[in-house]
């Protein structure tokens, strides 16, 4: 996985990074059928919804990051060394020995959090393999604990009926031929792998690359996904290997709304991808809202954990897991089975549906009463999922809902409304921020190759669907609106695209001067500034630092209460 840490919100909520690979989307030749998998292998994968990732290896022995704390080159991404020398790391293996780890546990720890599969960490970038392959001395069959233990996990997963996914990195720091002169040679060790993984564990039923943007000329991933497919013709894979394949894969973030192709975030249940002594450890609040901003958005989460190096899940992540599977096992029915829409996720919370009904999980109510965009199909019941009563009311403008504070949920409170039509839509509706913005004129030092369609407009307008954005090359921009006349405001919230902002300030116009109203580092995928309320005529957000050219999904000001 990616080095990058969780940060935090503007507002001290959490952010989460946006992994900014993006692929094109076009159907797989008639000619080519296994380069995507058939929408009868996806069925189990969208209705399952919920998966856990397990990141582990022999640098649990260090409490350090797995693969990216490994010291020495780094061939395919330069700099960055990690902090444990070279010599040190790819000889922590020989120490190596997780006498606690049981794989019957892990399944069982999987199924009491209510997840569906579960996807272990085969290789990672450092070159390990987990696995007793023929092709290398450098595996965990090597270790003092000589066990095979993707052997093991799976047979778990299997007599427990738990969906197993296999995680491997093509990049390996480790190999010596990988990418040098000699890297054909490696893609063969490469493809020999994954022969080994889909040939002598059984049933694989999910593929899940890492591969740190390489191309698929890189792995010559055309051939592996032949293969893949034809040793396990119903497996599916994810889009980490050059090419689109089955699903995207934002990383440690909430995706984006999407029902037109599969995705899955993947997010860590504490900062760290491996186990970090006394890391920090996401609440069950933020837990909860993940996965149903995640199913709300049409996607699934695949939540991280990182055993110990004695092999056994720190009991407090097992805590945390065992809370979300019970309050799965009282509410899964608003998450599993069901698809995102039709309203878009906002700060309100997020929809999902199934069939003729539709439940809203209200994470955080904006007022008395939550107020929602009209839909096309009438309201024929409704209903407290979480306990009580709600009132909802349904005009030609839209949707009212009122629950008494005492039947709100510091979770999720979830109202199901029963439809007579279908409830999932085609086209999600958006609901409004009533931002100052909308329809007013913006300006911009940059626009992206001077398209209009990437135009400061686009940040303003209410739609997450587009952007203003900056051209290839940009460290420094600004996004200035005008509000037409002196207005009275004291909130911002903003939304970028591929977190590349490092710093920032907000700035409005006094008189002829501009004058710094806040002022931050990461905008990310959420920043929600308030102030002491303050009236101007003009608002810019001054970019001052950037990774990259800075793209903005929204830019919305709101007007004092």
């Amino acid at each position: 996985m990616n080095t990058r840490m969780v940060g935090w919100m503007c507002t001290g909520m959490l952010l989460i990074t946006l992994c900014a690979g993006v692929f094109a989307r076009e159907p797989a030749p008639d000619n080519k059928p296994y380069l995507k998998a058939s929408e009868q292998d996806m069925q189990w994968w969208r209705e399952a919804r919920f998966g856990m990732f397990v990141h582990w290896g022999p640098v649990s022995l260090k409490g350090t990051e797995i693969g990216w704390s490994r010291g020495g080159e780094r061939r395919g991404t330069g700099g960055n060394k990690g902090e444990i020398p070279v010599e040190v790391y790819d000889n922590l293996y020989k120490e190596f020995n997780p006498v606690k780890f049981n794989a019957k546990e892990w399944v069982a720890i999987a199924q009491d959090a209510g997840a569906k599969y579960l996807v272990f960490t085969t290789k990672h970038h450092d070159g390990f393999c987990e696995f007793d392959s023929a092709l290398t001395d450098y595996k965990i069959t090597n270790s003092p604990f000589k066990r095979d233990v993707v052997k093991e996990l799976a047979g778990a997963c299997h007599a427990a009926n738990l969906r197993l996914g296999f995680y491997y990195s093509p990049p390996d720091w480790h190999h010596p031929d990988y990418r040098t002169d000699r890297h054909a040679q490696y893609i063969q060790y490469l493809h020999g792998h994954l022969r080994e993984l889909c040939s002598n564990y059984g049933q694989l039923d999910v593929v899940w690359f890492d591969g740190l943007g390489g191309t698929a000329s890189d792995w010559d991933s055309e051939n592996l996904f032949k293969m893949i497919r034809e040793l396990q013709p119903h497996t599916i894979i994810n889009n980490r290997a050059g090419l689109p394949a089955d699903f995207d894969t934002p990383e440690q973030t909430i995706g984006r709304f999407q029902n037109d192709r599969a995705w899955e975030s993947c997010i860590t249940i504490c900062n760290q991808w491996a186990w970090k002594p006394n890391d920090d450890l996401k609440s069950l609040k933020t837990c909860i809202d993940t996965l149903v901003r995640c199913a709300g958005g049409d996607g699934n989460l695949l939540l991280n954990v990182g055993p110990m190096p004695t092999g056994e899940i720190e009991p407090r992540q097992v805590d945390r897991l065992k809370e979300i599977g019970a309050w799965l096992k009282q509410y899964g029915e608003s998450i599993y089975g069901t698809r995102g829409g039709p309203f878009r996720p906002g700060k309100w919370g997020a929809a999902t549906c199934k069939d003729q009904r539709l439940y809203l999980h209200v994470l955080a109510w904006p007022k008395e009463t939550l107020t929602l965009p009209a839909i096309s199909k009438n309201v024929v019941a409704s209903s407290l999922l979480t306990g009580g009563d709600a009132t909802v009311t349904q005009t030609e403008e839209g949707l009212s809902i009122a629950v008494p504070k005492e039947n709100r949920q510091e979770l999720d409170t979830i109202i199901v409304l029963e439809l007579d039509g279908p409830a999932n839509l085609a086209s999600p509706i958006s609901t409004l921020s009533h931002s100052l913005c909308v329809g007013k004129k913006a300006t911009a030092s940059n626009i992206y190759q001077k398209m209009s369609a990437y135009g400061p407009d686009k940040a303003l307008d209410d739609d997450p669907n587009t952007r203003w954005a900056t051209d290839a090359g940009t460290h420094s921009a600004w996004l200035e609106v005008d509000l037409g006349e002196p207005r009275r405001i004291d909130r911002v919230y903003m939304s970028e695209e591929y977190d590349r902002v490092q710093s920032f300030t907000l700035e409005y116009l006094e008189g002829l001067a501009w004058k710094t109203l806040a002022e931050g580092k990461h905008i990310g995928v959420e920043c929600e500034l308030s102030f002491k309320p303050i009236t101007a005529p003009k608002v810019r957000l001054n970019i001052r630092e950037a990774t990259e050219g800075p793209t903005l999904w929204e830019f919305q000001v709101f007007p004092a209460k």
